[in-house]
Order: structure tokens, then sequence, then C-alpha cells
């Protein structure tokens, strides 16, 4: 079996997570995969500027990975945390809600913000799919990635326009400029293609999966969280998002953008193709189901349905400014101050909800 093929999979609780991050680290044989000579990005799944549960990178999640890190030699100065802005999030206040910047202070690492970056067009050498088409005037990319080793730290989660979310997509955020929404209406391609491009610009990948909270419903944001206290790491990202679906309950073959990365050797996605190192996950089912957020409903009425006559007018013209205006209404002042709230306060009693409060508390948050 390959090793690019190999998942680690394990329980954990809030009161052992972060020796379990350490556990997995070493059980997927991360020292194998990221050198310690080498320069590593640490790229952080930012999904909302506010903390909610399963949304975004958890602060247990980067704990887990710096503390290992750092315990087993690895360089502070070489070691990258990074997440970029998107037109309805803000990378630093991001970092703040969800306790990234106290745990990247205690370790003595700074915050990247690919706003305050250099980009370069970059050509990629092998033939994309979508990506092409939709940036004719040249793919832009963060002028720090080329040649990086890299640390993925998504959670698992559902998403109204590509089923589910986790390793893949989190590239997204990091390859793509803040208009990188003019992608949704070919996710799954796009998808094959930011696989593509991290071989090309990546020595080595690694993905470090957070599983304590899992999102249900309607993703990346207004989800239903579910404790399902589980971690999981693979060095091929097709392959970590394919055991996350078959956990969630979803064919990982059936979901185009894992199908299509499989057929062309990007990494595999047929579960009886993976070794699953640790737990036995053979007979879960989160029995997930995705749905769409009110705001994906309307992007995808524009872009694929029976509104697409207005796609020019309303996403592609300088009026394009009411699409995140009423994102972020809905969202930030509609549904989370609402629904959020309540989905907040029965998450806060929980074992993971009180150790969310005590990195608040800790760090006077």
């Amino acid at each position: 079996m390959s090793a690019r093929s190999l998942v680690a999979v394990l329980d954990t609780s809030a009161t052992t997570v972060i020796e379990d991050y350490r556990r997995l680290l070493h059980l997927v044989g991360y020292q194998n995969i990221i050198k310690p000579e080498r320069e590593t990005i640490l790229k952080l799944n930012l999904s909302w500027t506010k903390y909610f549960p399963a949304c975004s990178s958890q602060p247990w999640q980067l704990e887990g990975v710096v503390k290992t890190l750092l315990e087993d030699g690895y360089a502070p100065e070489r070691i990258i945390p990074l997440e970029n802005k998107t037109v309805v999030t803000d990378p630093i206040k991001g970092a703040r809600n969800n306790c990234w910047m106290p745990v990247l202070n205690k370790y003595g690492l700074g915050f990247t913000a690919l706003t305050d970056v250099g980009w370069i067009k970059y050509e990629f050498k092998e033939k994309l799919l979508r990506l092409n088409k939709i940036f004719p005037e040249g793919i832009e990319i963060p002028a720090l990635y080329p040649g990086k080793q890299i640390i993925h730290l998504p959670t698992v989660k559902t998403h109204g326009h590509s089923v589910t979310t986790g390793a893949i997509k989190n590239a997204f955020g990091g390859l793509l400029k803040e208009v990188r929404h003019y992608a949704h209406k070919y996710i799954h391609e796009v998808l094959v293609d930011l696989m593509i491009m991290q071989k090309e610009l990546h020595p080595s990948l690694l993905a470090v999966m957070d599983g304590t909270v899992c999102g249900d419903g309607a993703g990346p944001r207004t989800m239903v969280p579910h404790g399902k206290n589980m971690l999981l790491a693979s060095a091929d990202s097709v392959a970590i998002d394919a055991v996350a679906a078959h956990l969630m309950g979803f064919e990982p073959m059936e979901i185009p953008y894992l199908r299509l990365c499989h057929d062309r050797g990007l990494g595999v996605a047929d579960i009886r193709e993976i070794e699953i190192k640790g737990k036995d996950i053979s007979g879960i089912n989160f029995g997930f189901k995705t749905k769409k957020s009110f705001v994906i409903w309307g992007d995808q009425m524009l872009r694929l349905g029976p509104l697409r006559f207005l796609e020019k007018i309303a996403l592609h013209s300088p009026l394009v400014v009411w699409a995140p205006m009423a994102s972020n209404f809905y969202h930030d002042w509609l549904w989370y101050p609402t629904i959020g709230r309540s989905i907040i306060r029965k998450f806060s009693r929980t074992e993971w909800g009180q150790l969310f409060t005590q990195y608040k508390r800790r760090h006077n948050i």
C-alpha cells in the first residue's frame, strides 16, 4: 500500500486532545513527510470571521500541531502560519476570534495574512481543467508558496457547493485571490486544479483534520455541530477527504471532485484502496446531509439556475458589491445572533465548548 494512501484516525477527548494530536502525527509518520530543514506553511482554515463550532481550524488543532513540531525540533522561524481573506472574512479578526493568535503567541510564532504578501503570476506546467479559463489574464499565487512544504488544518464538515470540504478545499483559500468566489460555478473541476497546482508547488504536503466537532447541513458556516471526538491525518489530501466523506455518510467516489482526482491519479478516493491506521472506522456513519444556506442557494441560482441570465451584471460588474453585503447581513446580522447563538449556547455545555471557553478565558478574549 502506498504511503500516499495512508490515513491515520484516532479517538480523542477534550482532556487529551493536545497529546492525541502528537500521537496522530507520529502514527502517520509525519517526520518522513515534513522535513525540518525546509520552511513549512501552516495553512489554517477560516470560513467565518466569527467563531462557530466546526467552521474553522480549532485552537486545539493548531496547538496540537505546533506543539508537536516544536517539541520534535522544528525551528519556529521555519514555520509560517497563514490564511487569506475572502469578500466576507477578515483573517486578522478571524485569527483572534478563533483563538489562533493566543496559541501562536504562546509558542513564539507569527501570523501571516495573505493580503499582506506579494502575489505573482505562475505558469503551471500541467494542464488545468478550469482555472485558466476563469482567470485568462493569468493565475496569481502567493510569492512565498513555491518550494515550501505545507500542512493543511481543515475540519470535517459539509459544504453547499462541493458536498464536503476538507484538505483539498483548504488550498482554495491560499492559492486563489479574494475573487476566488468566481470559481464556485465550477467548484469540482477547480478542486482538481488545486491538487494539480499543489503537486507542482510543494515538495511535500500533509493534512491534519479536526473531527472533534464536525459540521452537518448547510456548510461551511450555518451548520449543526456534532461532537465526534476524532482526529485524522494523511499525506494524501484526496484520501483524507474521502475518509472524512465516508465517516459523514457519503460515498466518496460519488462526489465529483474526489472521483475526478482519483481518476487522474492525484490521490486515492476509493475507500477500499486506502489504508486506515489507528481506529477501525468500518461501522461508522454520521448520517450527515449536505444542505444549502440561503446565500449558497442564491449564488447557485445566479450561476447555474434559472437566474443565470443575470449572472454577468450581478456577479461580474461593479454591482457585485451587493453580494458580500448580502452575505454578511444574512450570516452576521440575521443567522448568527438568532439561530447561531442558540447553537453556540448548547455547544458551550459540551466538553469542546468548555475547552473553547478555556482558551478564551486563558487569553482574555
